[in-house]
């Protein structure tokens, strides 16, 4: 089977629906979004202790599911089903909750790092918030499918959470951004 179709060569490419051009916004943010795929597949390298193996089917997961934004956003023909659901923003969140509350308290900004899957999931946090901006910049001009948007929003706070879960397990503490004041107060009488 060969994987070349040579139909891009004039530097088009096929929606479901239409061709468009390949620096098309559209194409943009998929295109995006499988970097961000890529990112997490790389990270899951990394998850090869016994106490972050579980986490490794997870983002598997995720992985499906970006496939799944990817292809709505590929879609600009009318009746083809949508994948993304509002059932996977949910289960983000879930989660997010879980791994806020299995971590130290956060009272100023951390920076990227720590052990290496995490440093590699906080690139992929990075990237999936260029992704969500590719999604808003396409708005602008065309209609989508809006769960994709709100599933990217969530996957970067996910990202975030799960960057510090991994530096937790590997006993690696986060660094706080030393010359940023504290932002997030868990009461109103912290300062």
């Amino acid at each position: 089977m060969k994987i070349y179709t040579k139909t891009g060569d004039k530097g088009t490419t096929s929606l479901v629906g239409k061709r468009v051009d390949k620096d098309h916004l559209r194409v943009e943010a998929y295109g995006t979004i499988d970097e961000l795929n890529s990112i997490i597949g790389y990270a899951m390298t990394y998850l090869d202790s016994n106490e972050t193996n579980n986490l490794y089917g997870e983002l598997q997961r995720i992985q499906h599911e970006l496939f799944d934004c990817g292809g709505d956003l590929a879609i600009v023909k009318d009746g083809i089903p949508f994948k993304t659901t509002n059932k996977m923003i949910e289960d983000l969140e879930l989660k997010i909750d879980e791994f806020m509350e299995s971590t130290p308290p956060l009272k100023r900004f951390i920076l990227p790092g720590g052990s290496k899957a995490a440093a590699v999931i906080h690139q992929a946090r990075a990237v999936a918030r260029r992704a969500e901006r590719c999604v808003v910049s396409l708005m602008k001009d065309e209609n989508i499918h809006e769960p994709v948007l709100m599933y990217l929003n969530r996957l970067s706070d996910y990202l975030f959470a799960l960057a510090r879960v991994i530096n937790v397990i590997a006993d690696v503490k986060d660094i706080e951004y030393e010359r940023g004041a504290i932002v997030f107060r868990t009461s109103q009488k912290e300062e």
